[in-house]
């Protein structure tokens, strides 16, 4: 036998489910990102499942190190699963394998009297089954009909955190030197399908350092899984800041923690808010972050718009990426995906883009540190992040004017971005997006772009040309420039009573504004509450469709009610199809921000996949609305509307329009009118219109009616309360929905 005793008849093989580790001692940021590496390719390889040897050489020989050492690479070893959602289904920690054995003088073999074998003897083998270190993933997934049986999941909780000597009389050497102390470790890692793990993560500095993980007292165990259970938080362990997997600590569900967590940020002022929020370096780590919390309660939607020539996807490209514009167009080049787009620099689609930030509203950088030209995706950004931004990128050429309608009707945004070029005066497409926003009532605010190298007339020429357009009597907002924090902690909470326009000045170029621009989106507080409708009835709106090979059908929209465990059972209604009914299916799968989870709420962009068949699938289509309850149907609708000020637009019985309601886009015509205020009508009582006929009556800029729209295709589903807008070319009014007379049951 040679010095290091072989444990294993065959080396470690390059293919298959198992890896051998010798040790892991204080790895580096980039050998992190290559273990996690190597542990996804080794779970694909066994369908899910791996098997980890620890204190065992490439070549199957015993390691001959002490148990603190394995144990370490051990733990390192379960963290990294963590981070790619996976758990260790069983540690075991063997001892005893090498004895010193004496040799004979005359063997050629032998320069020692004594050299260590493999021995197998039951008297000094052990073989001790130890509890995980953070956990098999079943505390976190607990329904509501397993809380009565707390008390026996406590008591088996309690079993399974005490060492079990498999084979063996002794327990674990774990100080002290020698044959009878050299320790090997087998971890069992399986892959989770679900994302209901520990939701609190540890930076890269505490995996350097050794932090070792904290568990929940028994006093607040049971608190933490009704906490989880209740959030259905989702694993919020990633790439780190530096670019390698993070390692996660278990939740303590303390109550100063929880209510910290239910704390809203918009009911402190800008400059309270920052410094409640700012976090010591060595306590940032550690401070709790749900992910379910970051992309609803604490995602502002923003929706971008501007003239064509205005810097949209730059200033985008700039925030998203945290790097500054080398002026050809480098920056909207890195988040543009069509070719046509990339060639033209021209935007043409919607686009959403995720901007996170710390707690102490440090934004994430978007590039990765050790990798420069990959950026982070957006599971990675929303992981790391305490606060998310969605920066909604819509077209600005008047070629594409429709899609900026339907991102701006659909993208329940809080606020808008209106970019104006500083080298040109606003365009007649800049008062189009600025009244597409104030028809939806979304706060503005005013970003002057390209101001290095602005000569100063032409800037002056700019801001006085949008100043008129501000306080204009259809816009009525008041112009506030903003030019330090103060500025922006006066403004702040200001922008939707007092019809405040803060306005900016940046340049993606020299980098100017750009940070009092992010402390801005920082500060915003949330405008749309949808977490105050879970309680709603589910409602899910369909944006666009995809068929994913090997998954199915998959849709892509926003939770606009309730809530939805998808599986097996999670039973729902897909529609409506051309004649009105709907498909029942299976919800099987959700992502939301490209990560896999098991429970969507109100306020979150997801992805859900769905159980049909060829037939179903050819009907799906955008515009669509996903429900748990039994839905319903129309082609009838009153809304009571309001003709924007403008062009000569002239409405009446039969008028033709494009509708737009959220997600709904469809042609539909004037049925029946009805004059809400006959003095609005604006004409001389010899006028017909003045008289009760029906066809007699006309809209003109300013009126308010009641009208009964119809369909012009198919039905749609839509309720009450649903703000509407309708176009022609240009948008012509607004309105909301207030009732729906005729219903079609769902088939």
């Amino acid at each position: 036998m040679s010095l290091f005793s072989r444990c294993n008849t065959q080396p470690n093989q390059q293919d298959g489910c198992t890896e051998y580790k010798r040790q892991l001692r204080n790895p580096t940021p980039s050998r992190l990102r290559s273990l996690a590496t190597q542990m996804s390719y080794r779970l694909d390889e066994g369908m899910g499942r791996c098997t980890y040897q620890i204190g065992v050489e490439d070549d199957g020989c015993h390691s001959l190190l002490d148990y603190a050492s394995v144990a370490e690479s051990a733990r390192i070893i379960e963290c990294i699963a963590r981070s790619l959602n996976a758990v260790v289904l069983e540690r075991l920690m063997i001892q005893g394998e090498v004895t010193a054995s004496s040799t004979d003088d005359s063997s050629p073999s032998s320069d020692d009297k004594d050299q260590l074998v493999l021995s197998y003897s039951k008297d000094s083998l052990v073989v001790v089954e130890q509890p995980s270190v953070m956990g098999d993933g079943s505390s976190s997934i607990i329904g509501e009909d397993e809380e009565k049986e707390e008390k026996t999941a406590d008591d088996d909780s309690s079993k399974k955190s005490e060492e079990v000597i498999r084979i063996g009389r002794r327990h674990l050497i774990k100080e002290g030197t020698g044959p009878e102390a050299y320790t090997r470790c087998e971890l069992t890692i399986q892959r989770v399908e679900t994302h209901l793990l520990d939701p609190t993560p540890l930076s890269l500095a505490s995996i350097t350092r050794g932090q070792k993980l904290r568990k929940p007292d028994n006093g607040s165990a049971r608190a933490a899984r009704k906490l989880e259970a209740r959030d259905r938080t989702l694993s919020s362990v990633s790439d780190g800041v530096a670019g390698a997997t993070e390692l996660t600590t278990m939740k303590q569900a303390t109550a100063p923690a929880a209510a910290e967590a239910k704390l809203v940020e918009g009911d402190k002022p800008f400059l309270e808010r920052m410094n409640s929020m700012s976090v010591s370096p060595e306590k940032e780590d550690s401070k709790p972050c749900a992910l379910t919390e970051t992309l609803s309660s604490r995602n502002i939607r923003i929706a971008v718009v501007g003239n064509v020539d205005a810097g949209k996807s730059t200033l985008i490209g700039a925030l998203t990426t945290s790097t500054l514009d080398d002026g050809r167009g480098r920056c909207r080049t890195s988040i543009m995906k069509h070719r046509h787009e990339i060639e033209t620099g021209r935007t043409s689609t919607a686009q959403s883009h995720l901007m996170g930030f710390k707690s102490n509203g440090e934004p994430i950088s978007g590039r990765d540190s050790i990798r420069t030209n990959k950026r982070k995706t957006e599971d990675e950004v929303a992981r790391e992040s305490y606060r998310i931004c969605t920066l909604i990128d819509l077209a600005g050429h008047e070629k594409y004017l429709k899609t900026t309608i339907h991102g701006v009707s659909s993208g329940m945004a809080d606020y808008g971005l209106i970019l104006v070029n500083s080298r040109h005066p606003p365009t007649h497409m800049t008062q189009h997006h600025l009244n597409l926003c104030c028809s939806f009532g979304i706060p503005v605010i005013i970003v002057f772009t390209k101001i290095d190298g602005c000569p100063e007339h032409a800037m002056k020429n700019s801001k006085e040309e949008v100043h008129k357009l501000l306080r204009a009597p259809d816009i009525n907002k008041r112009p506030f420039a903003v030019r330090n924090e103060q500025d922006v902690a006066t403004c702040i909470d200001k922008l939707q009573q007092a019809n405040l326009a803060p306005i900016i000045d940046t340049s993606c170029v020299s980098g100017e504004g750009l940070d009092l621009l992010r402390k801005m989106l920082f500060a915003l507080p949330k405008r749309r509450r949808h977490e105050k409708k879970a309680d709603r009835p589910f409602e899910f709106l369909v944006e666009d469709i995809f068929n994913v090979p090997g998954v199915g059908s998959v849709v892509s929209g926003f939770v606009n009610a309730g809530s939805l465990a998808v599986g097996s059972n999670a039973h729902v209604y897909v529609g409506p199809t051309n004649d009105g009914s709907f498909m029942r299916t299976v919800a099987k799968s959700a992502h939301i921000a490209r990560i896999n989870t098991s429970h969507i709420t109100a306020g979150q962009s997801a992805c859900l996949a769905f159980s049909l068949n060829k037939d179903q699938r050819k009907q799906l289509r955008r515009g669509m609305v996903v429900m748990k309850e039994n839905p319903t149907s129309t082609r009838e609708f009153d809304a009571e509307i309001c003709v924007l000020k403008g062009e000569g637009t002239t409405i009446r019985r039969s008028y033709q329009a494009y509708v737009h309601i959220l997600n709904v886009r469809q042609s539909a015509f004037a049925k029946n009118i009805e004059i809400v205020n006959n003095n609005a009508l604006g004409l001389p009582p010899s006028h017909k219109a003045a008289d009760d006929e029906d066809d007699g009556i006309v809209l003109r800029p300013g009126s308010r009616a009641k009208v009964r729209f119809e369909f012009a295709q198919r039905p749609e589903y839509i309720r009450p309360g649903m703000r509407m807008l309708f176009r022609d070319g240009r948008v012509r009014g607004v309105g909301i929905i207030t009732d729906v007379p005729e219903i079609q049951a769902a088939v």
